[in-house]
């Protein structure tokens, strides 16, 4: 059974900085991605930022220079500097993978993280 836990969500001043990570646990058989999303109040879940199994990154338009993605092992850590008080939402990891041999291509989800920027 894949599970994803986020953590390093709070509360920060605009301009500060934090550090998101995502833990994997379980086995999978093929990884393709993973992805940081987040959802604010009233707004639909918006893609922030992507990594793909050979380490290619995408952002999205607002957070680029600010937000970095990355990977290591079964963890995948988002840095987000100079946050803004729009950048406020949950914040969710997503995983894109086929966990068994013989089985489908599957989009796994953590239960997500509150980043409030707010001075």
């Amino acid at each position: 059974q894949v599970q994803l836990v986020e953590s390093g969500g709070g509360l920060v001043q605009p301009g500060g900085s934090l550090r998101l990570s995502c833990a994997l646990s379980g086995s999978i058989f093929r990884f393709y991605a993973m992805g940081w999303y987040r959802q604010a109040p009233g707004k639909q879940r918006e893609l922030v930022a992507s990594i793909t199994s050979g380490g290619s990154t995408n952002y999205v338009d607002s957070v680029k220079g600010r937000f970095t993605i990355s990977r290591d092992n079964a963890k995948l850590y988002l840095q987000m500097n100079s946050l803004k008080p729009e950048d406020t939402a949950v914040y969710y990891c997503n995983l894109e993978a086929v966990v068994t041999m013989t089985g489908p291509r599957t989009s796994h989800w953590g239960q997500g993280t509150q980043v409030t920027v707010s001075s």
